[in-house]
């Protein structure tokens, strides 16, 4: 079934933003049990109509029951560690306290107390390929509703039905949660979006999906009267570099990781490692192209992407320093593709970067052939940002790859060992963004818990009098906050 959108109407539209302002001051007073809460109803509710949410993600996304099944666990896994998080010794608020010190030197130095504070109303551009932990009630709605900031979610038009069932139970929850009308609102249609974006209401964004769809919102929000900030997570290239060391000790396991690795979800994943470097003649070519022609096909999102990556592939497999060894089959009506793998060498790669290096989304990877460490060195300086990046090398090859890594972690924002970039775990260290183009605000994630600080901004009260300040930077310290005071952690009460 061809999914619709029905274009979310311009009165609609301002009423939504509207409620948001409104919503904005009350939510911002809400106390972190009070959010803790509705984020904890909001997983609740999910849960129980997960079954009925992955019947419609699977009609409209083509995904498969299981990995939407665990994707609506991974949502509500997003949710309940955001409350976690509130009602930790913290509650997400950062602060930090210099009482005044007239003795101070150059000059005497006055009482400054810090602290993070909601941004305001946010609008979320939900994603295609994760109907779930990427969209209505993803990781972007539960950073934001926890930071104390109502959210405005533009659906994505691949799962138009599956988006406003899904922010039913939200708004539901939301109300039962006793959050003011407003903290949650659902649009529909790009011309909505546009417009919302520029609309002086609204404090932030925040955008996962293509690298020309991040560019253009980026730049409406930073040519609005009033810019905001703008978090735009877009395209990767994932590379994965292997020494002849890991090569030797466990080829066979490498190749079937790799593959797995680049086809999983039809390779319509963020993560997906994109180019494979390899040792030149390190024989394992040949078994890696037996596992992609023994690969089956799979259905991809919708006719947009699929389209998209037919045409990338095309343009490479054309390139002159491309060879093509195995071309998977694609079914343009049923909207399918097999696997498909490219080689190239540095030298080629280096010649022809800006073709060779843009991102191909859907099931397709190159293998790059490299001579010697110092020309892959050569070729990781040739990339931009990507979300990941990762080597495969043995212990005793450590001296040796050093400055291979360090190269990468100039230009990813994870950078892994001996394992696969897709697959990124919900944890409080994770960072899931990079340099651009790989984002738009390489300081800042989408997945783990420091999400929450792309929709607060630090506030800092001066002299202000104790009864005038907010609570968590009373000198009383009623809610036993953990805060740094002086440069030391304590959630001991403050001496003027």
């Amino acid at each position: 079934m061809t999914a619709t959108t029905t274009e979310t109407d311009a009165a609609t539209l301002d009423r939504v933003l509207q409620a948001a302002a409104d919503a904005a001051p009350v939510l911002a007073e809400t106390s972190a049990a009070e959010r803790a809460g509705a984020l904890r109803g909001i997983a609740d509710a999910l849960d129980r109509a997960a079954e009925e949410l992955v019947a419609l993600a699977e009609e409209e996304s083509h995904l498969p029951n299981a990995r939407l099944t665990g994707e609506v666990g991974r949502t509500t896994g997003q949710l309940r560690m955001f409350a976690q998080g509130l009602e930790g010794p913290d509650q997400l608020l950062d602060v930090i306290i210099d009482t005044a010190d007239p003795d101070a030197n150059p000059v005497p130095r006055p009482d400054l107390r810090r602290m993070q504070l909601p941004i305001g109303p946010v609008l979320v551009f939900a994603a295609s390929n994760f109907p779930f932990a990427f969209s209505v009630a993803g990781g972007d709605t539960a950073s934001a509703l926890a930071a104390g900031c109502p959210v405005v979610v533009k659906a994505h038009p691949g799962h138009p039905r599956t988006s406003e069932r899904t922010a039913e139970v939200v708004s539901q929850a939301v109300a039962e949660a006793g959050l003011p009308e407003g903290a949650f609102a659902l649009i529909q249609g790009q011309e909505a979006g546009v417009t919302a974006l520029k609309d002086e209401r609204l404090r932030a964004g925040s955008f996962t999906g293509s690298e020309a769809g991040g560019r253009f919102l980026y730049g409406v929000a930073a040519e609005r009267e009033t810019p905001i900030p703008f978090y735009a997570e877009m395209g990767s290239l994932n590379p994965v570099f292997v020494t002849p060391g890991a090569v030797e000790a466990r080829g066979s396991q490498l190749a079937d990781g790799y593959l797995g690795s680049f086809t999983l979800g039809v390779g319509q994943f963020c993560t997906k490692p994109g180019l494979l470097f390899l040792p030149r003649g390190s024989g394992l070519v040949d078994e890696l192209v037996d596992n992609v022609a023994a690969a089956q096909a799979g259905p991809m999102l919708n006719e947009r992407i699929h389209q998209g990556h037919s045409t990338v592939l095309d343009e490479l497999a054309e390139r002159p320093g491309i060879r093509v060894l195995h071309r998977g089959a694609v079914d343009a009506e049923g909207g399918t593709a097999a696997p498909t793998l490219l080689a190239t060498d540095v030298a080629s790669l280096l010649e022809d970067r800006d073709a060779m290096l843009t991102e191909c989304f859907g099931p397709t990877s190159i293998v790059v052939e490299y001579d010697d460490t110092d020309q892959a060195l050569e070729a990781a300086r040739a990339f931009a940002g990507s979300l990941t990046a990762t080597v495969h090398a043995q212990e005793d090859e450590a001296e040796q790859v050093q400055p291979l890594l360090h190269e990468l972690r100039e230009r990813a924002g994870r950078v892994l060992w001996n394992g696969w970039p897709t697959g990124v775990a919900v944890s409080w260290a994770q960072h899931h963004g990079g340099p651009y183009p790989a984002t738009t605000a390489p300081s800042h994630t989408s997945v783990g818990m420091t999400a929450i600080r792309r929709f607060q901004r630090p506030v800092v009260f001066q002299d202000v009098p104790d009864a005038l300040l907010p609570e968590p930077l009373r000198d009383a310290n009623p809610g036993g906050l953990l805060r740094r005071v002086n440069g030391e952690l304590t959630t001991e009460d403050v001496t003027r």
